[in-house]
């Protein structure tokens, strides 16, 4: 994962997405290719929230 990741801008990729993909005018490869970022960015999003909940976690 990137050092400056920022969770903020991933869901706000995921919310720009799932309208993308609700949309009867996109075409099946779009969609492909968004569920694919899709998947990208929520291994992201996982391991943020992990580090943030092993940190809290940890007393750090």
């Amino acid at each position: 994962m990137k050092e400056n990741f920022e969770y903020a801008k991933a869901v706000e990729e995921l919310e720009a997405i799932a309208a993308k993909v609700e949309d009867p005018d996109t075409s099946i490869d779009d969609i492909d290719r968004y569920m694919k970022r899709s998947k990208e960015l929520l291994e992201s999003c996982r391991a943020y929230l992990r580090g943030r909940r092993e940190s809290l976690e940890g007393g750090e």
